[in-house]
């Protein structure tokens, strides 16, 4: 492992690409401590406080690194970006339009991105009126301090622009990181507000069990189970089911081409982290539309039914999930391009004929083995809720037993792990995730 971190800074492209990265992430860190104009940070820090940092706006901060009960710049995080890619990625299943963009290549790819672009300023400034409401209606502490010194249209439109322009900030530096840096930048930005609530959660459950609120034995077991989540999420995420593909004989000339064996990967998580993002992007929608009639009984009702305690709000998610999981991996797969490229190429599945039988069967094996790992995400997403309600910890430090936090760290790493494997082996340095390669074998960049 230290000889593969060594290789890494040996390859001035790749050094380069992660300097970049990480001084982006230094950006986005600082960026998530510039308070809002206006908006007296420690009443609010006191009010999310008193509230136990739960709710579905105390999982709105995790998810933008604390800049949410910071009252922040970039306190509305990535999500905007994230729920206008979901609008737009829907309306290619239906819209003609977005479907003929989808097919014209890179050309069509950056108009999409453009559509996105707008998709997220327009979000963005709902979402922004929607906080700028919230904060004017939060109680004053028990001193008595206002969390907004000057409530009215002033403040909320200030407010809409400060955010609306963290916001694309934001999206632009999940742009650069994908493009010059290593990894998905979105989601790069999304784990590293997640990891920097990590120690804070820590912290505040080792200051439980020294003050005699929690007992060792709970500890060890809570920690156990921990360790039992983060494997069988590894695990799950790695899963493949291989289909064996054997290729005939062609004899162009004078030589022989093909007559090997080989198989095609179907991953068990083809859709990754995607659909726990995007089914959480969804579910705050309903909490980002009661702020905007905060005196309504109808919203409140709304509200109450949406919180993170209830069983409508945990039934939702999970449906969501699971429909996310097979609506992602029907975009990421297609099982009629690659019987195309089998059959063009003299490929052909054991027992299949090729052609559309052979996308059918493809189909078939995909679906099905889909279906566990979308019930295995969907567990995984509710999981914390019931730590806490049987241990009663805080949700912060349930929250890295599974759910949305441990999935995103964990599809995040794996695959900014296998980019940088990519590189590596493309220069014939050992990857990180090396198992029994020959050694010895001659080395250079």
């Amino acid at each position: 492992m230290m000889s593969s971190f060594q290789s890494v800074f040996k390859i001035p492209e790749l050094k380069r690409r992660i300097i970049f990265t990480l001084l982006i992430l230094v950006v986005y860190r600082i960026g998530g401590h510039i308070p809002i104009p206006g908006v007296n940070a420690d009443a609010l820090l006191s009010f999310f406080e008193r509230a136990g940092g739960g709710g579905l706006f105390g999982l709105y901060d995790m998810f933008a690194g604390g800049a949410f009960s910071r009252a922040t710049v970039f306190a509305l995080g990535i999500m905007p970006y994230i729920s206008a890619s979901i609008i737009i990625q829907l309306l290619g299943a239906v819209s003609p339009f977005i479907q003929r963009l989808q097919k014209e290549g890179e050309e069509g790819r950056k108009k999409i991105t453009q559509y996105t672009r707008y998709g997220t300023v327009l979000i963005s400034a709902l979402q922004a009126y929607g906080v700028s409401v919230f904060l004017e209606n939060i109680p004053p502490t028990p001193e008595g301090l206002a969390v907004v010194m000057n409530p009215g249209w002033g403040f909320r439109l200030m407010t809409m622009l400060v955010l609306t322009s963290g916001t694309v900030l934001i999206m632009w530096l999940g742009e650069q990181i994908t493009e010059r840096g290593i990894g998905n930048g979105i989601s790069l930005l999304i784990f590293i507000g997640i990891i920097a609530v990590f120690p804070n959660a820590i912290l505040d459950e080792w200051q439980q069990l020294a003050g005699g609120n929690r007992q060792l034995l709970t500890e060890v077991i809570l920690l156990a189970i921990m360790a039992v989540t983060v494997a069988a999420v590894v695990a799950i995420t790695q899963a493949t089911r291989k289909i064996p593909v054997q290729y005939a004989k062609r004899v162009v000339g004078r030589r022989i081409y093909g007559g090997q064996s080989t198989h095609i990967p179907l991953r068990v998580n083809t859709a990754g982290v995607m659909p726990i993002i995007f089914a959480q992007s969804i579910m705050f929608i309903p909490q980002t539309i009661t702020t905007f009639f905060p005196n309504s009984e109808f919203m409140n009702t709304v509200q109450l039914y949406f919180s993170l305690d209830s069983l409508v709000y945990q039934l939702v998610y999970a449906t969501l999930i699971i429909f996310f999981t097979y609506f992602y991996t029907a975009i990421a797969f297609n099982p009629v391009d690659v019987a195309d490229n089998m059959k063009k190429y003299g490929g052909f599945i054991p027992g299949v004929r090729p052609g559309k039988k052979t996308a059918e069967y493809i189909d078939n094996i995909l679906t099905k083995v889909t279906l566990p790992g979308s019930f295995f995400l969907a567990f995984i997403a509710i999981f914390p809720y019931l730590i806490v309600k049987v241990t009663n910890v805080s949700y912060n430090f349930a929250s890295f037993f599974g759910g949305t936090s441990l999935l995103i760290i964990v599809g995040v790493a794996l695959d900014t792990l296998q980019q940088l494997e990519s590189h590596l082996l493309m220069r014939h340095y050992d990857g990180f995730m090396k198992t029994g390669r020959i050694k010895g074998r001659k080395r250079f960049a």
